[in-house]
């Protein structure tokens, strides 16, 4: 590992991503931190209908969204959002240092 690399890691951050999606049975956040690749971060049902995953992130600003049983949702408790190249919009992260 790199100098860099290791500064780097030592400066990510813990976020925490929740839902509340009481009548799904699958959900998944996705986003620009994991590709856009759905089989990447499942999220965990925690009771009475949250869903929750934690992620360590570099400091940056991220777009994201949620896969709710097949469906795109942006997260509602986020108000904010960048319109993506298919019309909708992404939510946006800022990770500070």
């Amino acid at each position: 590992m790199t100098e860099k690399q290791s500064e780097q890691k030592n400066k990510r951050k813990r976020i925490e991503f929740s839902l509340h999606a009481p009548h799904a049975n699958e959900v998944l956040l996705m986003g620009d931190f994991n590709q856009w690749d759905g089989k990447k971060h499942y999220m965990k049902k925690v009771g009475q209908g949250a869903w929750e995953k934690a992620l360590m992130l570099t400091p940056g600003t991220y777009e994201y969204k949620f896969i709710v049983d097949g469906s795109w949702q942006e997260d509602p408790a986020n108000r904010q959002n960048r319109l993506n190249p298919f019309g909708t919009y992404n939510n946006l992260l800022n990770v500070t240092e």
